[in-house]
């Protein structure tokens, strides 16, 4: 009897040695795939830089635009210089929010902006520079709290480029002229584009038709 109590007491103790064990190696397995899976990700976040408005020695000194008139007219296509400010002189042309917004790329909080359920017919030109950007026509309701477009005014009066802002991939919209951002365009709007640019209302100044 005490040497089967013995055999029992031994068998269990190799048990929860080898239970013990294999616990110990699936932390180690799962702390390893985390530390691979934060490594690769801090290395994309690395890889994918933020987008932000150029600085004064940087970009083309010229930019080729298309002017409208306050109607939505299209009245010619022109190179001029591109716009460029010091950041102080920015600061004090703009309003706070539209300051942070466009010259150092921040986001409005959703459902705050003027634009956002606006559905009056205009145009919609840059706060920076007022340049026409977009229309009243390619905006639609979105549902997300910002005003949203399937294409620009014109395609010239825009720029994109690639954001790793959020540790993702997206597009950031920019002013051709001023390199004011705008906000950015994504793959899930309506036809006939299927584009979304979801702006910052605070980069915007709306001119009312009629």
């Amino acid at each position: 009897m005490l040497a089967d109590r013995n055999e029992m007491e031994t068998k269990c103790t190799e048990n929860l040695a080898g239970l013990q064990n294999a616990g110990r190696r699936v932390f180690i397995l799962s702390a390893a795939s985390a530390v691979s899976a934060f490594a690769f990700w801090g290395l994309r976040r690395s890889t994918i830089a933020a987008a932000r408005p150029l600085a004064a020695g940087e970009g083309p000194d010229t930019v080729t635009v298309v002017e409208f008139s306050d109607s939505g007219e299209k009245t010619g296509t022109v190179t001029i210089p591109r716009m460029i400010k010091s950041d102080e002189e920015w600061k004090k042309q703009l309003p706070a929010a539209s300051y942070w917004v466009t010259r150092h790329a921040e986001t409005e909080r959703a459902f705050t902006g003027p634009y956002w359920n606006l559905e009056q017919r205009g145009i919609f030109r840059c706060i920076c520079c007022d340049l026409a950007l977009f229309s009243s026509e390619a905006k639609f309701d979105s549902g997300t709290g910002w005003p949203s477009f399937w294409q620009p005014i014109a395609p010239e009066n825009v720029v994109e480029r690639v954001d790793g802002s959020l540790m993702v991939a997206r597009t950031a919209v920019s002013c051709r002229l001023c390199d004011g951002h705008l906000g950015h365009v994504f793959n899930d709007g309506p036809a006939p584009t299927g584009l979304r640019y979801c702006m910052n209302s605070v980069a915007l100044r709306f001119v009312r038709q009629g």
